[in-house]
């Protein structure tokens, strides 16, 4: 008869880089917020690409910017982001037939550093809202990637059962990879995004071109 797949598998997908190309919207409005607070910026785009993946407040600091002000500055990059992220985000190439596969294959969730308030919308607006369980943002966790703790409150949320379902996390960056192995599941790294190859080999056996690619591995292998 008709075999149904069992969903015994989940697949956890970071955000940017990984899904999505924020690139645009992240560094004009890391630049808007320099001229918005008269800092004087000395990096370049180079420097603010580099840190994508880390918390806002992270991404400041080792920007420059002293610590008593950084806030100030997370604030002024929310109220602008909020406004031109649509126009300045695509959806990156294979991304919607990644998360069709996936969502075939497996539960599916988000787990990213960027708050919920800006990853719904997103979601909504590139239409794949539709494919997530749960979506993991910065103010749901306490200590966000590469500390474990934004995989196990996702699939705590999930009610994952370890002696039945295999996890997987998708990301683009060391931080994505680390959280994985940390939280002790299955991780494959994708170089659509930020990771260099070179260096997302450190943290995990399994490197793909993008999402899709990784998908397919993890249809392949079960």
């Amino acid at each position: 008869g008709i075999k149904f797949m069992n969903k015994n598998k989940i697949i956890l997908f970071d955000l940017d880089g990984t899904l999505i190309d924020s690139t645009d919207a992240i560094v004009s409005t890391f630049k808007h917020s320099f001229n918005e607070l008269n800092f004087n910026f000395k990096g370049d785009d180079e420097n603010i690409k580099s840190l994508i993946g880390y918390p806002l407040d992270i991404m400041y600091k080792e920007l420059g910017v002293d610590e008593s002000k950084v806030w100030d500055f997370v604030d002024a990059y929310k109220n602008r982001y909020k406004i031109i992220s649509k126009e300045q985000t695509t959806l990156l190439e294979d991304a919607y037939e990644a998360l069709e596969l996936a969502s075939e294959i497996a539960r599916v969730s988000v787990v990213t550093t960027k708050t919920r308030m800006y990853t719904m919308p997103l979601l909504e607006h590139f239409n794949i809202a539709q494919f997530f369980e749960i979506v993991t943002g910065r103010e749901n966790v306490q200590n966000p990637k590469p500390h474990p703790e934004p995989i196990l409150i996702t699939l705590e949320q999930m009610n994952y059962n370890k002696d039945i379902d295999t996890v997987w996390m998708i990301g683009d960056t060391k931080l994505d990879l680390i959280a994985a192995k940390q939280a002790n599941v299955n991780s494959i790294g994708v170089l659509c995004g930020y990771g260099e190859k070179e260096e997302l080999k450190e943290y995990t056996e399994y490197i793909k071109d993008n999402s899709l690619s990784a998908v397919r591995f993890i249809k392949s292998i079960s």
